[in-house]
């Protein structure tokens, strides 16, 4: 990487973002978002930051809702039926029709009831294999391992890469990350899934990474399970419920691995036998984290009209500038890029590699005001979230990298 530039270079960098920032088509996306402007807030990729509907909108639940109306608000608010309600919303962004998603519970819970029901949907007795993605998020490895254990099944880690080249007469089911949550590696969904299918394999994605940051093309694409979570990209909240995709072709075999009262037919007829309803709703386990789910119906309002093409768009042209702006002010040598430079490889947040002091940099970046993370044990990320992050909050963020880094030297 070339050396700090002079003012004169720098000028024109920043006087390339304003450029940019003008001809932004979701430029006024911002305004939706309570946001610091003295802050550059790249960490959406782990905690989206709030849309300013979301505060009103849960004062209306706390105080008319739920202290007003109490216990009617399950029928007169539409408290039971908003796990479909969302997930219906959720669905739009992750490529899948009505009736497939299901709002609640955590990403490792429907984990755990994709994976034991993919192994469910197979012939056991010939297929004991559940292929993970060896650079999986740790919950994910966890989960499926557990599921293993319990269905008489072996683990056995791939690159996600090699998914579609490792499965075989065995696998049972594939685990894979539609975005590597250290690198920002997008992997092929489609190609993979259909290579896996060929291979008479189930497919659960983790879309973590990529529900609200990509277009994701579930149905198309012919997914049979998904998960993701909805605190990331789609601005939901710290703890906001996650969501699974079963779809509908295996939604009379889903046979879930957690079969709780909110799943069944007739939920209120408290019968001790189990009969699991139809569609998304035999996702369901238990009560509905209310609160939290209607924090994220709100929050989900600023996707409203938003067209995912112009989101990728923008991600594409962030992190393209972004890096550039990296190789202009970082000291040679600083940091290392370990996010494809090919736009059909990247998610939506760059990597870049430190080496020892990398957490430390972190620390002093934040201080500064430009907020990323550190993953162990050299990674900085940043994340780039295009309905509120500016090409000039990319440029101050690699104005100040360089400026830390060079300290750090010194």
């Amino acid at each position: 990487m070339s050396e700090t530039p002079v003012p004169k270079e720098a000028a024109a960098v920043s006087e390339e973002a304003a450029a940019l920032d003008a001809a932004d088509g979701l430029a006024a996306k911002r305004a939706e978002f309570d946001l610091d402007d003295t802050v550059v807030y790249l960490d959406g990729n782990s905690l989206g930051a709030p849309p300013r509907g979301v505060a009103g909108r849960l004062a209306d639940v706390i105080g008319r809702e739920w202290g007003r109306l109490g216990i009617r608000s399950w029928e007169e608010s539409g408290w039971w039926t908003a796990p479909e309600r969302v997930g219906d919303r959720i669905g739009r962004l992750v490529g899948a029709a009505p009736g497939q998603v299901v709002a609640g519970d955590s990403t490792s819970v429907n984990v755990f009831k994709a994976v034991v029901a993919a192994i469910r949907l197979t012939d056991t007795g010939s297929r004991d294999e559940v292929l993970v993605d060896a650079a999986t998020f740790p919950t994910d490895g966890y989960i499926a391992r557990s599921a293993a254990r319990m269905t008489g099944c072996r683990i056995r880690a791939v690159d996600a890469a090699d998914m579609a080249r490792e499965a075989g007469p065995r696998t049972a089911v594939a685990l894979v990350n539609h975005v590597d949550y250290r690198t920002g590696r997008l992997h092929d969904l489609p190609g993979t899934t259909a290579a896996l299918h060929s291979a008479g394999a189930r497919t659960v994605w983790d879309l973590c990474h990529s529900a609200g940051a990509l277009p994701v093309r579930l149905d198309a694409d012919g997914a049979d399970f998904a998960v993701g979570c909805t605190y990331k990209y789609l601005n939901g909240g710290p703890g906001a419920p996650a969501f699974l995709y079963v779809a509908r072709a295996l939604q009379d075999r889903f046979d879930s691995p957690l079969p709780g009262w909110n799943s069944h037919a007739d939920p209120f007829a408290m019968d001790p036998a189990y009969a699991p309803a139809g569609g998304a709703v035999r996702g369901r386990v238990g009560t509905p984290e209310i609160l939290s789910l209607l924090a994220l119906d709100a929050a989900l309002d600023v996707w409203d009209g938003v067209d995912l093409a112009a989101v990728r768009a923008k991600s594409l042209a962030l992190t393209d500038f972004f890096l550039r702006c990296v190789e202009a002010y970082v000291p040679r040598g600083g940091v290392e890029s370990v996010t494809p430079w090919a736009h059909g490889e990247r998610g939506s947040q760059v990597s870049l590699r430190y080496g020892p002091g990398a957490g430390a940099v972190m620390a002093e970046l934040i201080r500064r005001g430009v907020v990323g993370d550190f993953r162990r044990p050299d990674i900085l990320r940043f994340g780039f979230t295009p309905l509120y992050t500016r090409f000039a909050d990319a440029e101050r963020a690699a104005r100040v990298l360089g400026e830390v880094v060079a300290e750090a030297r010194r």
